[in-house]
């Protein structure tokens, strides 16, 4: 394994484009602090997010693994291109013709996505105790080390997210075309569940029932939104007589869905470019 992992960083150590949009992903996550300046006007309510507490342990483990969540499109872009440059390049032949097989290939890619979704769950997990410590007014042990499973969920999300790009990325092979399919597959999705919801089974309940196995929704729901769990949102809320019942953990079941359409996506992966005539 050490082996195809060298090959993939040798690559991408000489791409220009990946050196930068993978630093921009990191630098990105590191201005999360820069949320806590945001001030929000919510008609007669005036609040700061850095004084509603969401620098607090164990707050701050779901609200950065789902901050950091919205931007692993940086690495997708970096995933997707590292597919599409296998073939404007040649080096995908070239690999084959070095002695590399097919499913060595596969399993270099896997593996370098693999790398990308734990150095960045290390990386935020780094940021998230240095913030949490400069900011939280609870910093006992059981309190720090609590909801670590946000960070689970945030790893087993960039891991699924990342391949299926994989598996776009070799499926139509051009960079933007791949990206651009991935918003059609996102506008479908959006448009299956408002048809489960509102036109077939008129059951929000049932919707989601169906929704949670849709691949990129699958993924969503590992992290959901964090902000609502805000004691001003929930007392905005109750002002105007709504109640917020949410379901904010990240459940066994929730991976696993995640994993099995993560695996699906490798097999496929494997399985095309194994019947393609390269």
């Amino acid at each position: 394994m050490l082996r195809l992992l060298n090959i993939e960083l040798h690559k991408l150590k000489y791409s220009r484009s990946a050196k930068i949009l993978t630093t921009t992903y990191f630098i990105l996550i590191t201005f999360i602090a820069l949320i806590a300046s945001i001030e929000f006007n919510l008609g007669n309510v005036h609040f700061r997010l850095a004084d509603q507490g969401i620098f607090n342990f164990p707050f701050i483990w779901h609200f950065n693994s789902y901050i950091a969540a919205l931007l692993k499109l940086f690495l997708a872009i970096v995933i997707v291109s590292m597919m599409s440059n296998e073939y404007s390049n040649r080096t995908l032949k070239q690999n084959l013709i070095d002695g590399l097989s097919k499913k060595e290939f596969v399993l270099s890619k896997f593996i370098t996505v693999v790398l990308f979704s734990l150095v960045s769950t290390l990386f935020l997990f780094i940021v998230s105790l240095i913030l949490g410590y400069s900011f939280s007014d609870y910093t006992e042990l059981s309190i720090v080390f609590s909801d670590l499973e946000y960070l689970l969920g945030y790893f087993v999300k960039l891991v699924g997210f990342f391949s299926f790009c994989m598996f776009l990325g070799i499926l139509i092979k051009r960079s933007a075309f791949a990206l651009g399919f991935l918003f059609i597959w996102w506008i479908a999705e959006s448009i299956a569940y408002g048809v489960l919801k509102w036109k077939i089974f008129r059951d929000s309940d049932v919707a989601d029932s169906i929704a949670q196995f849709f691949p990129l929704e699958s993924m969503s729901n590992l992290v959901v939104e964090p902000i609502s769990r805000l004691n001003v949102i929930k007392t905005a809320a109750s002002q105007i007589g709504s109640e917020l019942d949410k379901d904010y953990g990240v459940h066994w079941y929730q991976i696993l869905i995640v994993i099995a359409w993560t695996g699906l996506f490798v097999f496929m992966s494997y399985k095309l470019l194994k019947k393609r005539d390269l």
